[in-house]
């Protein structure tokens, strides 16, 4: 590997990399000078190489407060900036720690799989420099660039801890649990569901309902949502062996348990409706076999299934989520992936063609990552009308992929995301601030969007992953952790809507419509979803912030069963109830002028006159509006073969117009 970034003076080494021994400079004292490659010059190849696993020694105890043990040398050098980013190649677990002239002083140290930021000290101090690595018989190749480190400005919001008052083994939920769109907390124990209802005006109400004994209890993860439609939220337990239903009664005060025989070693767990009949079925994950899901028969009973949404032999499924990355209108499958070899750790995505039909194409859209990865985080961080993606790593670095087109390119370096250095199994994304842009939760930290695609980073927020909700209805989002609640303090008189969704031909929550929030400076979407992270349940309104703009023009939900809702003008920083199609549609409102033969028509469509673009998605419904195709319209015909002969309705939609016209399938 030949040294392209960094000039390194000491000893007169002939080698393309810079190589230390020992035992020169395996103490303080022996410190010999290094010089970091200029900023801006990238740390893209490792330029010093430390053979300890030949002539290296293993200290009696390493020196400083990230470790205690390994290999370790040290260098000095005159700070030329006020920051360094240290990046290592090598598969052990490298470190660096830096001390003031006497070495004496720690001023700043970091333990990393893979790369960190360094900062805390003024240029031209006398600094020395530790560069140890845990594993006594791993070389470190690495590489060092100066970079001028900017404090970033206060954190937008603050949070107030208190005692929940919630008991339980797994208080893992933010959900509203009788109907009232106010979110509760839910905590788990083996024969007894602990639910602390919000009360309007302020406060909690305990109820602790005694069920059967799980025979899989929440382990892993825990989904929530009516998936009975009797007024009362269901959870959905993903256990180490099993997955078990408990349903709820009609009065919301008991619940059935309902598990089945498979060993399923369950991971994320989500209420769907995968096959878009308007009852919500359930997705599992699994870790060493094929995913598993539950169909509705709409009466509420589940029936089994296995195999078709991710069908690796041996798992390694771990985040799933449902989401619309494509903007056609109906709900894909991305699953973040973990696991030994690499074919098992590949991220997946199941496109959805419109027909319930899903084929995996992470490899054709750019998100086939093979990395370590337990949950990703989808949103639109950049204010472009369409679903990007933050895959966040659970050993090495996290990625950010923005979305153009329904095809996904790296933005990582300059987001701000290659500050966060420590990793997370949970990662997630809300509008903590109301400032207009969704941020995103990384473990314990929390990285302020922008809406450009760019973040700033502020750890140790939280003191580890929680669930996520309004737990006092001021319209901020807060934390239920580890037994404990974390108010959101935001100061930041930036203005909010809360949308509670009720279907009535799609599921009952609304769950994977997507809502649109039309106010001045733009639009916001947010698509519905019961189970995002990896483990927790958050709440299943949907909060949106909308910064200083002191009015919404309308809110737009597209529901899955197609129906469309329109509210104009509604009132801000406060909930807004939408009931599937009982509000002015656009539909309703405009004139169908869509012109289309044959009619009668066998096997193809065609449009006339009609010019096309990207955003135009055309929905066809039976006679008793149930939609039976859904996609982006390509171009000006549309294969209609597979239809069974019958009447049917078009409709065609692009931005605010909407075209439809019945056609006769024979």
């Amino acid at each position: 590997m030949k040294s392209k970034l960094l000039i390194l003076t000491v000893l007169a080494i002939a080698l393309c990399i810079p190589s230390f021994g020992q035992p020169a400079n395996d103490n303080i004292s022996g410190a010999i000078p290094i010089t970091p490659s200029p900023e801006g010059t990238g740390c893209g190849t490792e330029s010093f190489y430390l053979p300890f696993s030949t002539d290296g020694t293993t200290d009696s105890g390493v020196q400083g407060s990230c470790t205690s043990s390994g290999n370790d040398q040290f260098f000095t050098w005159t700070a030329t900036s006020t920051g360094l980013f240290f990046t290592s190649g090598n598969t052990g677990n490298p470190g660096i720690t830096i001390w003031d002239a006497t070495g004496t002083i720690e001023i700043s140290c970091t333990d990393t799989y893979a790369s960190e930021n360094i900062s805390g000290w003024a240029i031209n101090d006398e600094l020395i420099i530790q560069i140890y690595d845990h594993a006594l018989d791993s070389n470190v190749d690495f590489c060092l660039e100066t970079s001028n480190f900017v404090a970033p400005p206060p954190a937008p919001i603050t949070f107030d801890s208190q005692s929940s008052g919630a008991s339980g083994s797994y208080r893992i939920a933010i959900v509203d649990m009788n109907g009232d769109f106010l979110d509760d907390m839910v905590s788990i124990s083996s024969n007894n569901i602990n639910i602390r209802e919000q009360n309007t005006g302020g406060g909690f109400t305990t109820k602790n309902i005694t069920t059967t004994n799980a025979d899989f209890p929440p382990t892993w993860s825990l989904g929530a949502a009516d998936y009975d439609r009797n007024g009362y939220t269901d959870l959905l337990y993903g256990g180490g062996n099993g997955v078990t239903f408990m349903k709820a009664n009609s009065t919301g005060t008991g619940f059935t348990e309902i598990s089945g025989p498979q060993d399923v070693f369950s991971q994320r767990s989500n209420f769907v409706d995968i096959n878009n009949d308007g009852n919500l079925d359930a997705f599992v994950c699994h870790d060493v076999a094929p995913n598993v899901y539950y169909l509705n028969d709409g009466s509420g009973n589940l029936t089994f299934n296995q195999g078709g949404l991710g069908n690796y032999p041996s798992g390694g499924n771990y985040g799933s989520i449902w989401i619309d990355y494509d903007n056609d209108r109906d709900l894909d499958l991305f699953i973040a992936k973990c696991g030994g070899e690499v074919a098992r750790r590949v991220n997946e995505m199941h496109t959805n063609d419109g027909t319930e039909n899903y084929t995996e194409n992470a490899l054709a859209i750019g998100l086939a990552d093979p990395m370590q990865t337990w949950s990703a985080a989808w949103g639109d961080f950049d204010s472009d009308g369409d679903m990007d993606v933050f895959v966040g790593a659970s050993s090495g670095p996290h990625k950010l992929m923005r979305n153009d087109n329904g095809m996904f390119t790296d933005i990582t370096p300059g987001s701000g995301i290659n500050v966060l250095t420590s990793t997370s199994t949970e990662t997630v994304t809300f509008d903590f601030d109301n400032d207009g842009h969704l941020d995103l939760v990384s473990g314990n930290n929390i990285l302020f969007g922008k809406g450009d695609m760019t973040f700033d980073v502020y750890t140790n927020v939280f003191p580890g992953s929680g669930s996520f909700g309004d737990l006092n209805d001021d319209g901020y989002i807060d934390s239920f952790n580890s037994g404990a609640i974390y108010y959101n303090n935001a100061e930041s008189n930036n203005n909010w809507i809360k949308i509670h969704t009720t279907g009535t031909v799609s599921n009952i929550n609304g769950i994977g419509a997507r809502v649109e929030v039309h106010t001045p400076s733009g639009i916001r979407i947010r698509d519905v979803k019961s189970g995002d992270g990896f483990r927790y349940m958050n709440s299943l309104n949907t909060h949106v912030g909308i910064g200083t703009d002191n009015t919404i023009n309308s809110v737009v939900i597209y529901w899955p069963s197609g129906i469309i809702d329109t509210i104009t003008n509604p009132p801000i920083n406060g909930a807004l109830e939408v009931i599937e199609g009982d509000t002015l549609s656009l539909e309703s409102s405009l004139t169908n002028e869509l012109v289309i033969y044959p009619n009668p028509a066998k096997d193809v469509l065609n449009i006339n006159s009609l010019e096309l673009n990207d955003n135009m998605i055309y929905t066809i419904f039976d006679i008793t509006g149930k939609r039976i195709m859904n996609s982006k319209l390509k171009e000006s015909s549309i294969d209609v073969s597979k239809l069974s002969p019958g009447n049917y309705v078009l409709r065609i939609v692009s931005g605010s117009s909407i075209k439809s016209q019945k056609f006769i399938k024979y």
